[in-house]
């Protein structure tokens, strides 16, 4: 794989790590895929463990992918966030549980990422943000991840402005578990690993899918938040506000 670097231990304990470090683990239509594809495939293993390479969790969209959706028709844009909603919805539905140990910032659609872990562990440096909005688009694929996280109010506070927020904060509003030094993060990750691996490996899976059927009935329809964000792509805003990041600009609204 390109993108994503994974390791299976003896213990049944999958690394998968996001290795993009230059880009900050930013997506792409690549990293979306190999993301996919590692998910889908989990069968013998008992935990997982997200984290990326490099100073950065995961910030969000890639510049060169949003480049290229920027001319994408509406259509185009809901068949691209499909798949994008696809690859929250595997880790989400991973069988087994998921750790994310969060080393670095975790913006926009790295929220998401956050969101569909089981267990989040995070460097107490990290910033989060619903960033989104400052690009005239709205956070709508993970949204239901999200919102199921950290409920109305948070969701209210926090995507309407596009306000980047502490790892401290993020523990308050329930989106994260835990906030640790950078230096002690691994430390507290083998203790976890430790910890998750003590459960009966099919009692946590059915303690997983129990969770998963009690909550089915709040979960918002995929089709609706991926057109949602289709449309907002294409619209004079959005289009605007991905012109200004990618010219590395100040959107109109911003200029006023």
């Amino acid at each position: 794989m390109k993108y994503i670097e994974k390791n299976l231990k003896e213990n049944g304990t999958l690394e998968v790590w996001l290795n993009r470090p230059e880009l900050h683990n930013a997506f792409n239509a690549e990293l979306i895929s190999e993301i996919i594809s590692v998910f889908e495939n989990i069968k013998d293993e008992r935990l997982v463990i997200l984290s990326g390479r490099g100073a950065s969790f995961c910030a969000g969209a890639d510049l060169n992918w949003m480049r290229a959706m920027k001319d994408y028709s509406e259509e185009e844009n809901f068949r691209d966030s499909k798949e994008l909603a696809r690859m929250f919805r595997v880790i989400n539905d991973c069988p087994v549980p998921v750790i994310a140990r969060v080393n670095g910032h975790a913006l926009g659609g790295g929220v998401g990422l956050v969101s569909v872990c089981d267990y989040v562990v995070s460097a107490h440096h990290a910033l989060f943000g619903f960033t989104e909005v400052r690009l005239g688009l709205i956070p709508a694929v993970i949204s239901p991840y999200c919102i199921s996280k950290i409920g109305e109010s948070h969701a209210r506070a926090w995507m309407l402005s596009g306000e980047r927020f502490t790892a401290e904060k993020a523990l308050s509003m329930n989106l994260i578990h835990e906030v640790v030094d950078i230096n002690d993060l691994d430390i507290r990750i083998a203790e976890l690993e430790k910890s998750f691996l003590m459960a009966g490996p099919q009692a946590s899976r059915e303690a997983k899918s129990l969770v998963s059927n009690v909550v089915k009935s709040l979960k918002t329809s995929e089709d609706y938040t991926c057109r949602m964000i289709a449309k907002r792509r294409v619209s004079n805003e959005g289009q605007e506000g991905m012109r200004a990041l990618l010219e590395k600009d100040k959107a109109n609204w911003m200029k006023k």
